[in-house]
């Protein structure tokens, strides 16, 4: 921000006496100075310590990860199955998502007693749908916009401000007179009319003073009887220029703009967080979009697993008069209708998974009220991921909007602390005015002489004061200290947590994707069980109730394995999710850019959320 004062034009100096130009120019001067301003007097030590101390606990979290800033890449599970290829792609097409991806859910009658209808969406769409819509960012940005008033209402006190006054005075009543060798003289009564009318511009100054430019104009009709005036009536005119400036207490632009830069921290802190929200919003929705796929595929495997379970179940029902007997032909239907109840359940669950992300969307397509069931489209990334403690704390450092408001809080307290230093000076106030006088029986008469500028008032003044003890803004002096003391405490904290967001999020990140392997390796061992299973059942002609009974329960295995396997699958995504959330990067992943908004515009996020199955 850039403050200008209008100046007293050459024109109207050149109009004065040699003598009264250099008087006026040198309290112009002192004014031009003020309002360039300058810092407070008597000012207190730097900040080198503080932003010393700062450094250091940064590095002191960063010893380690520059001892060792290589990268690191998640080591794969060793594979004990030793399958070879086609053994595999053939155990995929009996087990894994490629064995249920197309098998459609019975969802059944929604709330509204309709066929529940389903509707495709794609990870990118999802998060730039919540990106534009969601409520909690609309709130965000509302809160960072009003921040940006505080500004402007900051500012606002050094601008200049236009006054006029107006006032009409009539006076009637009597009076003393004075008596002479027994003659009075002069009237006894005193009466009247005197219109005024004052105009000027004023202006607070970034020194801490007051500029006045007054313009003032008198018509005095004397109407006391037996009193002659001349001249009658008479026309005043004034010229005034008055500057007020402290000279210790409440000097100087640390002073003055202290509540312009503590907004301004505020906007930031507010675009910080509304950075976070952003964030935030981004994380949740892949969080919410991944555990919706969860749901689904669950459902895929429970309902394949239903069918073949109901086919065991036949099979058992056929053999009732042969060599089944009704017990173990009613536990294959109890294991049947358990399955078919966990089936309910898992139904019950996507929905539910879907209302979840519509909150998060708030997309007018989707509401929350409606009975539409989202489903995803886009499949998890499975692919190691190389990560470095290093630079993902370098990052956090440099972007996490907590550590950005926590830097603002520290620079906050110590733009109190310097105000509250500067009150414990005494005060002393100087004042100067110079004011150029006319006067005549016209209007323009009395102009006139104003601009000859023959009669000028001079005053310049000097006021003290000082608090016996000081003791209240020696107090508001060591609490502005703690503060900035607390502040310091605030952000050592602050980055502990954030190192040790990171260090999790990054461990996240390589179990889980060891757990992808492991599970896998799990799922096909279950897959080969079953598999020759059913080269068995092919094979032989009579099926007993224990080989059916280890079919059953070979199928259970096998589903088991599968849901730890797609919960492994989202686990690793979302991992990565929080792992880009707590280095502060997940906007510029997203490729979503904040806007910061120039006064009075609208703050808003662009950009566009890259395709699920890219690494980022």
């Amino acid at each position: 921000m850039s403050l200008t004062l209008i100046p007293v034009g050459d024109t109207f100096l050149a109009a004065m006496g040699t003598t009264n130009r250099l008087a006026i120019s040198g309290l112009t001067l002192a004014a031009g100075v003020a309002v360039v301003g300058c810092s407070t007097p008597m000012r207190g030590p730097t900040n080198a310590d503080l932003r010393r101390s700062v450094e250091e606990s940064t590095q002191r979290e960063m010893v380690d990860a520059e001892r060792f800033p290589g990268r690191i890449e998640p080591q794969p599970v060793e594979d004990r199955l030793n399958f070879s290829n086609e053994r595999v792609e053939e155990l995929d097409d009996l087990s894994g998502v490629n064995a249920y991806r197309d098998m459609a859910p019975p969802f059944g009658r929604d709330l509204l007693g309709n066929e529940t209808r389903t509707v495709g969406l794609g990870l990118q769409q999802a998060i730039s749908t919540a990106v534009d819509s969601n409520l909690q960012l609309q709130i965000a940005r509302l809160d960072a916009a009003v921040t940006q008033t505080d500004i402007v209402a900051a500012e606002a006190l050094f601008d200049w401000t236009f006054f006029a006054d107006a006032s009409f005075n009539s006076t009637n009543q009597a009076s003393f007179g004075s008596v002479i060798n027994n003659v009075v003289v002069g009237s006894s009564i005193n009466r009247n009319q005197t219109w005024a009318f004052d105009t000027g511009l004023r202006k607070s100054l970034t020194s801490g003073g007051q500029l006045a430019i007054t313009q003032s104009f008198t018509n005095f009709d004397n109407q006391s009887p037996g009193q002659q005036t001349f001249p009658d009536p008479a026309r005043i005119s004034a010229l005034e220029i008055a500057l007020a400036q402290p000279l210790l207490r409440g000097f100087g632009s640390d002073v003055t703009l202290a509540n312009v830069r503590l907004a301004r921290n505020m906007e930031r802190a507010a675009l910080e967080g509304l950075r976070g929200d952003l964030i935030g919003v981004v994380t949740r929705t892949e969080a919410a979009y991944w555990n919706l796929l969860l749901a689904y595929r669950t459902v895929q495997i429970v309902e394949r697993l239903l069918e073949r379970g109901i086919a065991t179940r036949d099979v058992l029902k056929g053999r009732l008069e042969f060599d089944v007997r009704p017990a173990e032909y009613s536990d294959a239907v109890a294991r049947v209708e358990s399955r078919r109840a966990e089936l309910i359940r898992a139904l019950n669950t996507l929905r539910a998974r879907s209302d979840e992300l519509k909150v998060v969307l708030n997309d007018p397509n989707f509401p929350v009220g409606g009975e539409d069931v989202i489903l995803p489209l886009d499949d998890p990334f499975e692919s190691p991921l190389e990560i470095s403690l290093l630079d993902s704390l370098q990052t956090a450092f440099a972007a996490r909007p907590e550590i950005q408001q926590a830097i603002l809080l520290i620079d906050d307290s110590s733009i109190r602390e310097d105000v509250a230093d500067n009150s414990r000076l005494p005060r002393l106030d100087l004042q100067l005015a110079a004011t150029l006088n006319g006067l005549g029986s016209s209007t323009s008469q009395s102009f006139e002489q104003l601009a000859e500028a023959n009669f000028v008032d001079y005053f310049a003044g000097l006021s003290f004061e000082q608090p016996i003890g000081n003791r209240a803004a020696e107090a508001g002096f060591r609490r502005a200290r703690l503060q900035r003391l607390r502040s310091v405490v605030v952000y050592r904290s602050t980055a502990q947590q954030v190192v040790a967001e990171v260090k999790s999020a990054m461990r996240d990140v390589v179990t889980n994707y060891r757990l992808i392997e492991q599970t896998r390796i799990a799922r096909l061992a279950a897959a080969e069980n079953l598999r020759t299973l059913l080269i068995e059942e092919q094979n032989i002609r009579g099926l007993t109730p224990d080989f059916l009974d280890l079919k059953l329960r070979r199928q259970d295995a096998l589903a088991a394995s599968e849901r730890a396997e797609i919960e492994s699958l989202v686990d690793y995504n979302i991992a990565i999710a929080n792992l880009y959330a707590s280095t502060g990067a997940a906007l510029d992943r997203n490729r979503i850019r904040l806007v910061a908004p120039e006064p009075g515009e609208p703050i808003e996020s662009i950009g566009s959320a890259p395709n699920a199955a890219q690494g980022r």
